[in-house]
This record gives C-alpha cells, sequence and structure tokens, in this order.
C-alpha cells in the first residue's frame, strides 16, 4: 500500500512564499536597487508626459533580445541622438540627424528606425490620443510599434506606469519553479499577501532573478531557505 504524504496546508505555503519574496526583495535593496522598487511603486501613467513615453519605448525597443547593462551603456549617448526626446515632433523633422547619429553608436538600423517610428507616431496624432489610447487598450494598443510585441508590450506598459506583470523568461521561470500557472498569478498571489502592486512584485523579481545566478531555488515548491542564504547578490 502506497504510503500517503502530507502536503503542506495552505497557510504555510503563503508563509513560504511571502518569506520568499521578503528575502529577494532585502537582497535587491541591499545590492544597491531599491530605488527602481520606489521608481516602480511611484509610477503612474496619469503622469506620463510625451518625453517620458518617448525615452521608456526607446528603451524597450532597444531592450529586445539585448542585456538590459548593453543597452544603458549606450543609453545616454543615444538620448543625445534624439534630442533628450524633448519633442516627437523635432525628432521626426530633424529624423535625418537623428538617425545618423544614433546609428553612429547603436549599429541596429532595425531599432532604430523603429524609435523613429514611434516618433512619427506621436507626431502625428498626438501624444494625448496615445495616452489615451493605452487606457482604453492597455498593453495591445503598443503592440502597434516595431519591436513591441505580445511580451514587450507588458515591458512597456509597466514602464509607463500600468499596474501589469511582463511575463519574461525569468518570472516565467519563477512562476514554473513555484507551481504557478504563470508570472501574473504569482505576482497577484504574492500582492494578495504583501498588498504591494503587482509591477513592483515583477521588477523585484526580475532585478533579484538578474542578481543571483540560482535563483530559482528559493522559489521552488515547499523549499525551506535558511535565513540569509540569499543576502549576497553578485553585482
Amino acid at each position: 500500500m502506497a504510503k500517503e504524504i502530507d502536503l503542506p496546508s495552505k497557510a504555510a505555503v503563503n508563509l513560504a512564499l511571502i518569506d520568499a519574496y521578503i528575502m529577494a526583495k532585502n537582497a535587491v535593496v541591499g545590492a544597491g536597487y531599491g530605488w527602481e522598487i520606489d521608481a516602480q511603486k511611484n509610477a503612474s501613467l496619469d503622469q506620463v508626459t510625451e518625453k517620458d513615453f518617448l525615452q521608456e519605448a526607446a528603451w524597450v525597443i532597444l531592450s529586445a533580445g539585448m542585456k538590459e547593462s548593453v543597452v544603458r551603456k549606450k543609453f545616454i549617448t543615444l538620448s543625445h541622438a534624439f534630442l533628450h526626446w524633448e519633442s516627437a515632433d523635432v525628432i521626426a523633422r530633424c529624423k535625418r540627424t537623428c538617425r545618423a547619429t544614433a546609428m553612429s553608436c547603436f549599429a541596429h538600423s532595425g531599432k532604430i528606425d523603429a524609435i523613429l517610428t514611434v516618433a512619427d507616431h506621436v507626431a502625428e496624432n498626438g501624444f494625448h490620443y496615445v495616452k489615451q489610447s493605452i487606457q482604453e487598450r492597455g498593453a495591445e494598443y503598443l503592440q502597434c510599434f516595431p519591436f513591441i510585441g505580445p511580451v514587450t508590450c507588458w515591458h512597456l506598459a509597466k514602464n509607463l506606469g500600468v499596474d501589469v506583470v511582463k511575463p519574461d523568461r525569468h518570472l516565467s521561470r519563477i512562476s514554473a519553479a513555484a507551481g504557478f500557472a504563470s508570472p501574473h498569478s504569482l505576482c497577484r498571489a504574492i500582492a494578495d499577501l504583501s498588498g504591494e502592486r503587482i509591477s513592483v512584485i515583477d521588477i523585484v523579481l526580475w532585478r533579484f532573478a538578474t542578481l543571483n545566478r540560482q535563483y530559482l531555488m528559493l522559489f521552488a515548491p515547499f523549499l525551506q531557505p535558511r535565513p540569509g542564504t540569499w543576502q549576497g547578490a553578485r553585482h
């Protein structure tokens, strides 16, 4: 006769989950990324300006299939090439100069042209239309832009202050390891326990994953991590 296995209670699972999240958050803050958590906590689509939108759209386009650290190193120079994102209309009118300058430091014509397409769209339709479209249609609307697909649209929406989760490879792996059907369901469960926005939980888990190669171990089902195991994040 097969021996019955006693499964942890829901309360025990919830406690393990919130403990794991708190440990991940402490590691992120300890590594110097507390500002990212604060920025996401305070982000609001209502406060987003045209400059913010152009800058965040460019960031997500450039980040597609590329490490964040690589994009960060080049972004200041690229911002200069695109006139510091001050006006979509000016960028559209100075398209040739912006493109040439940008290509000199980031030789990916597809992504540079995609950023120009975003500027053209905003210049032609007005930022009010763009903002209203995001409010009414959400992340789906953002897929009208090149390099903004079914995953990266959530990345851009989150960066613009929408309270959503980006189902990238790190969060997908964490949610699977923790026994959840999706990154959204994982972040929603943690949100219900912690009271934090799901977008904040997203940034905590994503940054933790970039700091720790063995990040999945913390969220494996019913794993009992030892206190202090994840305090030493790698930079």
